[in-house]
């Protein structure tokens, strides 16, 4: 059955499932103590812990053949999202089903070893994301060819500019086949030249994969690339429906006038 293929009720396949899903995490912080305190802990602070509620409740379905843009203000909790549908945080309550294989790139630079070259970095990330060695060594070079980075490809990435490294980054996620597909404002690094290609190839992912996520400020994009969104606001799902109706309401929301600027810099 191909991925397109319909249900006996005429919808699309699931691709994702998100089910009554809540995240806390602890985290700790250092207390400034009274002069009391300070006077007995010799100006020692005292460590306290948080808990932060990053996700609350949240509940959706992805179907095949969705480009899904999530939205929102930072500490939206949209992150917190990605790295759970990706199997990176494990949920406090509620679930995620997701069907296939998921490519991510969720912050760039992570998993790469900026001592090794970017070939050899491209293999690495190709068997982090769960291909064999013989598929990988069988997209190595496209991938290399697909960065332009020339024989910089075969120097240390620590060596590289921010640039440089997206490009080796986002051309790992691209070229590993991904059933699912999620990248975190990967558009925003880069010169024009690799964000217009960039975005070419995720419109050539976004009819072959099952589905792609993008979470992006560049609301410009959101709308240019995605059929439907999704607007968090502290943890919580506010809105979800076209790229164009979210993002009029949540600039609304936020009281920004539609300037060039605020499309891509919310």
């Amino acid at each position: 059955m191909s991925l397109l293929s319909v249900l006996s009720n005429g919808e699309l396949p699931l691709a994702v499932k998100v089910n009554d899903l809540s995240i806390t995490y602890r985290t700790t912080f250092e207390r400034k103590p009274t002069l009391k305190q300070a006077l007995i802990r010799f100006g020692r602070g005292q460590r306290a812990v948080r808990e932060v509620e990053a996700i609350k409740n949240i509940s959706f379905d992805v179907r095949t053949g969705t480009a899904m843009g999530i939205i929102g203000s930072n500490g939206a909790g949209k992150s917190t999202l990605m790295r759970a549908m990706a199997g990176i945080l494990p949920p406090t309550s509620g679930s995620i089903e997701v069907w296939g294989r998921a490519s991510t790139l969720l912050a760039l630079g992570v998993g790469f070893n900026k001592n090794l070259s970017g070939r050899e970095n491209i293999v690495l990330g190709g068997l982090a994301a769960g291909l064999s060695r013989r598929e990988v060594e069988e997209r190595a070079d496209e991938v290399a060819e697909w960065t332009e980075l020339g024989d910089f490809i075969d120097m240390p990435m620590r060596t590289y500019s921010s640039g440089m490294s997206a490009r080796v980054e986002f051309s790992v996620a691209v070229h590993m086949k991904p059933d699912i597909l999620m990248i975190d404002e990967a558009l925003s690094t880069g010169d024009a030249q690799f964000r217009e290609k960039a975005n070419a190839k995720m419109a050539e992912l976004r009819d072959s994969a099952r589905a792609m996520f993008l979470v992006s400020h560049g609301l410009g994009s959101i709308k240019q690339m995605c059929n439907e969104a999704i607007w968090l606001d502290k943890g919580k799902l506010m809105m979800r429906g076209k790229p164009g109706e979210v993002v009029n309401a949540y600039m609304k929301f936020v009281k920004v006038k539609k300037s060039a600027a605020a499309m891509e810099d919310i």
